[in-house]
């Protein structure tokens, strides 16, 4: 089991069965995600279960008190050399807006890196609702890459952004 700790936070790379609840939990609480959605985070941690180190699906647990209050998942992006797709990240909603989103995305950068990844990719929804978190990945350092008009749905574009490491 990896894991490191900072002033505030345990982090955890390695994925149990107590996630498949940690993470529905978190998830929903966001209030930004349907259903379906809710169930593919958990298909992801489904498969890291299942294929261990096999999976390509890799996670960080961010951990306080012994309670996990958010949770990244990224992997490579096939057909490539060093590019990252960040497929979740999400803090539990009490907890929001209190720095733990951005020191989770700031560990995830640092296992990328230190997996040799150039360039960590992030969709999401250009929806008004999401604006938050348009400004979390500005602040973070990432720039628009590509907006895809009404890639969702009518009016709800696809915003991509990305970092280059390094």
């Amino acid at each position: 089991m990896t894991s490191h700790v900072d002033s505030q936070l345990a982090y955890r790379e390695s994925v149990v069965p107590r996630d498949r609840g940690d993470v529905r939990e978190i998830v929903e609480s966001s209030g930004f995600f349907h259903d379906f959605e809710v169930d593919v985070a958990i298909e992801l941690i489904d498969d890291a279960l299942a294929k261990g180190e096999r999976s390509e699906y890799l996670f960080v647990f961010a951990e306080r008190d012994g309670r996990t209050v958010g949770y990244s998942c990224y992997g490579e992006i096939a057909c490539t050399r060093g590019s990252y797709d960040l497929y979740w990240i999400a803090v539990r909603e009490e907890h929001r807006a209190s720095g733990i989103g951005g020191r989770l995305l700031a560990f995830t950068e640092e296992r990328i890196a230190a997996r040799g990844g150039r360039a960590i990719w992030v969709e999401t929804s250009s929806k008004p609702k999401y604006e938050p978190t348009l400004r979390f990945y500005a602040r973070a350092g990432y720039e628009i890459a590509a907006v895809l008009k009404d890639f969702y749905a009518v009016g709800d574009d696809k915003v991509v952004f990305v970092k280059r490491l390094g």
